[in-house]
């Protein structure tokens, strides 16, 4: 199965995350997707499972990742979604 990697890119507003995320986190999904906020998890979800099965979004420059938002209209988490081709 193709992997996602996730990584935290930017907090908006306050700059912080009530899950205690930060800039520079990454995760892979989907071993590690227990890590990540669930309500974020979520969000982010169908945007992974486009990757995951190999398509991709036209507001993206890349066609292997996507940069999406978590909902916390307080703290929004930025998320870049990259595709990983295993081997």
């Amino acid at each position: 199965m193709t992997k996602v990697k996730i990584e935290i890119v930017k907090i908006l507003e306050k700059g912080t995350c009530p899950y205690e995320h930060k800039v520079g986190d990454t995760f892979m999904y989907p071993e590690e997707r227990g890590k990540i906020c669930a309500a974020a998890l979520n969000d982010l979800f169908s945007h992974i499972r486009v990757l995951q099965f190999g398509g991709s979004f036209p507001w993206s420059d890349d066609p292997e990742s996507a940069t999406v938002c978590c909902h916390d209209y307080k703290n929004p988490v930025v998320f870049k979604l990259t595709r990983v081709e295993e081997d």
